[in-house]
């Protein structure tokens, strides 16, 4: 009977016979332990045990990809991988999710995936609102100090929110007015795509927005570029009246 737990059985099940010079028994092998911080001297189920978990560990250092080619950009733990504007209280993680409530910030992705700079992209997030709360989705953007966000475009997410411009929107684009396609208080899933020129939104598996931008982009009000081109993510805080949770976010690059 040997010492592994499950997790660590699944994955020598997977593994190729181990070669020959990679023996614990064979002289080479102690190069490698020794550079893994294994202790030669160790016995070989010892060394092949810490040796798993080191595998283990360093796969769970990378973003986690799942069956779909989604990337999963929250830890459930802290914000890692993001960078919060001007109001830094204003984002914090309970419970194993992103809660957005307080003074108007918002929280731009800075992490590994895609080098946090996409072009045609998936975006899938799971979010809950409270009565009366705004917030939004901004792709194709930057990082700012302060302020809304210039560059980019957002999709609206607000159910009860004095804003007649309601979840599903390409926000001052193509609105979805007045009544939102999702109630308060329940998890939503929310499903943006870019791609070319093309623009769709979807609230729940349903069709909200399907946007072809035109050439040089929509005519808009405000010191706004709502145009396609490449950037990050970010997530808004509108307001300290405003508290919206989010259980997942994840990209696919396409």
């Amino acid at each position: 009977m040997d010492s592994f737990d499950a997790t660590e059985r699944k994955f020598l099940n997977k593994l190729p016979p181990l070669p020959q010079f990679l023996a614990p028994d064979r002289p080479l092998s102690g190069f490698w332990l020794a550079k893994a911080g294994i202790h030669p001297n160790q016995d070989a189920m010892k060394s092949l045990k810490t040796l798993v978990a080191l595998f283990l560990s360093s796969a769970a250092l990378l973003t986690a990809q799942d069956e779909d080619g989604f990337h999963e950009l929250l830890n459930g733990k802290d914000l890692t991988g993001w960078k919060v504007n001007e109001n830094p209280d204003s984002f914090k993680v309970v419970d194993g999710e992103l809660v957005a409530l307080g003074e108007r910030s918002h929280l731009f992705y800075v992490g590994s995936v895609g080098g946090a700079k996409f072009t045609d992209f998936e975006a899938k997030l799971v979010i809950l609102t409270k009565p009366s709360a705004n917030a939004g989705f901004y792709f194709h953007t930057e990082f700012q100090d302060e302020g809304w966000p210039k560059k980019g475009y957002e999709a609206q997410i607000n159910a009860t929110h004095k804003d007649p411009k309601k979840t599903g929107s390409l926000y001052a684009v193509e609105n979805v007015m007045d009544i939102a396609p999702h109630k308060d208080n329940e998890w939503f899933e929310y499903h943006i795509i870019v791609k070319g020129s093309r623009i769709i939104i979807k609230v729940n598996g349903e069709t909200t927005v399907d946007y072809t931008e035109p050439e040089g982009g929509p005519v808009i009000e405000g010191p706004f570029d709502r145009k396609l081109s490449s950037g990050t993510i970010a997530i808004q805080c509108h307001d300290p009246g405003s508290e919206v949770h989010f259980k997942s976010i994840k990209v696919k690059p396409l």
